[in-house]
Order: C-alpha cells, then structure tokens, then sequence
C-alpha cells in the first residue's frame, strides 16, 4: 500500500538486470492497486455528484414552483381586495 504521499515504499533501481524500465512486478501490482483505489474514489464521487445534482434539480423546480404560487397571491390579493 502507499504512503500518504503516494509513495510506493520500495526503492526503484534503474540498473536492476532484467528490468530496462527500473520497475518490477511489485511496483506495477503497487501502482495497479493505487489506480484502482483512484479509481474506486471517482466512482464514488460520480455517484455523489450525481446524487447532488438530482436533489438541485428537485429543490430548483420546488423553488419555481412556489415562486408561481406567490406571484399568483401577489396577482390575487390586489384584485380580492377590489372586490
């Protein structure tokens, strides 16, 4: 697992034989396990999102709606009052 930092907690040696990348199986099973743990937390936060916008969209169509309900008192009352 990494460090707070990301760190992998494995040093990497550039001339190990074998390796012409400098990375060996371990680092690529630790930077796997990372992206799926990036990848995980962006699900998660679509999903957050997603569920945020919906309630926006519900408290946006409730505040339309009320705003009509008191422009049609406001319109009302002025003409009740006449009568």
């Amino acid at each position: 697992m990494s460090g707070p930092n990301g760190d992998l907690g494995m040093p990497v040696e550039a001339g190990a034989e074998g390796e012409e990348d400098g990375f060996g199986e371990a680092e690529y099973a630790a930077i796997n396990s990372m992206l799926d743990q990036i990848n995980s937390c962006l699900d998660h936060l679509e999903e957050k999102n997603d569920h945020l916008h919906a309630r926006l969209q519900e408290l946006l169509e409730s505040n339309r709606q009320t705003r009509l309900e008191f422009q049609q008192q406001l319109g009302e009352t002025p003409g009740d009052a006449s009568l």
